[in-house]
């Protein structure tokens, strides 16, 4: 450790204090009233996941509120949307199946972890469950849940994530069209980028 890299856990607990027993004791391992109410609430969650090589990759993912169904105690679903085809997020499940989920609700500053491992259905009792948007999905995510507890509000009040005041005007950074442009050197104008852009979020929206 002479380089300050902390290779280790030994290392680590020689920086960090022992967790309290009630950071560790709030790991209920399912979905309780409380989780299943936050599920249904919640608009937007991230996944984690990683490849057979052991490289990460985290990919948003959102809907009506309750677009992630709970299923049962120990196991969610969630409708794949039509996407960019990368099929980052699918590939990785099929190679290693291990996920982390955090779930946000707007204006709340806690949020739900839920870690577990993840498997792809097609099922098509399962997929039904997802017909009353105009487009069915491609596919339903199946997360069997391992852990699942609250995490504080410590990150989204030291962001101010939820406060308008914090906002930027989007002026102030560039648009996607801008950024594909420059980074792919392409020959386009930038708004005929973000207008495509923009019909292809309109038309795959659901």
């Amino acid at each position: 450790m002479a380089d300050g890299t902390l290779r280790t856990e030994e290392d680590l607990r020689g920086t960090y204090a022992m967790p309290g027993d009630p950071v560790l004791a709030k790991d209920i391992r399912h979905i309780d009233a409380h989780c299943a109410r936050f599920i249904e609430l919640s608009p937007f969650c991230v996944i984690g996941t990683s490849r057979a090589d052991g490289f990460g990759d985290v990919s948003p993912r959102g809907g009506a509120p309750g677009f992630v169904h709970v299923l049962d105690k120990t196991h969610l679903a969630m409708p794949d949307r039509p996407g960019n085809n990368r099929l980052d997020t699918l590939g990785n499940i099929t190679a290693n199946p291990a996920v982390g989920l955090l779930f946000f609700l707007p204006g709340v500053n806690e949020m739900l972890r839920v870690n577990g491992t993840a498997s792809i259905s097609t099922d098509p009792e399962l997929m039904a469950r997802f017909d009353a948007e105009a487009r069915p999905p491609l596919s339903v995510m199946v997360f069997e849940v391992k852990e699942a507890y609250m995490h504080c509000a410590k990150a989204i009040k030291r962001a101010g994530l939820w406060d308008p005041a914090a906002q930027i005007e989007r002026a102030d950074f560039p648009s996607l069209g801008q950024i594909m442009r420059d980074q792919l050197s392409l020959d386009v104008e930038a708004e005929l980028i973000d207008q495509a852009l923009d019909q292809d979020a309109r038309d795959n929206l659901y």
